[in-house]
């Protein structure tokens, strides 16, 4: 396996991952499964994005041939990585600081005012685009297939606009209707009861700033 193949995996491995445990995040049961996932996820962007800027770095102050080839074909991927560190990390945070004030009832079932913001379009879609656009560049370094010329990078753009463009559509419809549910039940200051996504009380009503 040479350098350059490497790099791109382990970029790749990471940005599916958190691809994988933001889509999941809104289904958290508790308020401590919710803190949880959202301290991995803020591990996992923080680890994609410090790997791009490692590679950018290293081909910018070297002469290294592998680690140039790396940056050009983490090009793409770039723009969701950047929105990532300056939209998606902090709303994690906020997410994150919200879920810990159950600290004190760990097994309290997640606020409906925080799924919704789990469920935010800009948490999980850069993330995922930023996975999504990571497979032609590794893909092509692995010899499968030959990604780079114009009319093979015309049509991995297109595919990528349309399955960004699905993925966003999917997170804005669940994001409004969590929202929705939590403005009801907000209103109604119903407390949780029973299994499933559970409703907040009035006490909690603080918690739905980080909508």
């Amino acid at each position: 396996m040479n350098i350059e193949l490497a790099i791109l995996l382990a970029v790749a491995a990471v940005w599916l991952t958190a691809g994988l445990v933001a889509d999941g995040l809104p289904d958290a049961g508790t308020a401590r499964g919710l803190r949880r996932r959202t301290a991995l996820l803020v591990l996992l962007a923080g680890t994609g994005v410090a790997a791009m800027a490692g590679v950018a770095a290293v081909a910018l102050s070297t002469t290294d041939a592998a680690a140039d080839q790396a940056l050009r074909a983490l090009a793409l991927p770039a723009l969701p990585a950047a929105v990532v560190a300056v939209a998606t990390t902090r709303r994690l945070v906020r997410l994150h600081r919200g879920a810990r004030a159950f600290a004190s009832a760990p097994h309290t079932p997640a606020p409906p005012a925080l799924r919704a913001a789990a469920a935010h379009p800009l948490l999980a879609m850069p993330l995922q685009v930023a996975g999504l656009l990571t497979l032609p560049a590794t893909v092509t370094a692995a010899g499968l297939a030959e990604l780079t010329g114009p009319t093979m990078l015309g049509l991995v753009l297109t595919v990528a606009v349309l399955a960004g463009a699905t993925i966003g559509v999917r997170h804005s419809l669940r994001h409004d209707r969590l929202a929705t549910r939590a403005v009801t039940v907000l209103r109604a200051g119903r407390v949780p009861t029973g299994p499933g996504p559970a409703p907040v009380s009035r006490r909690s009503a603080p918690a739905s700033g980080v909508l």
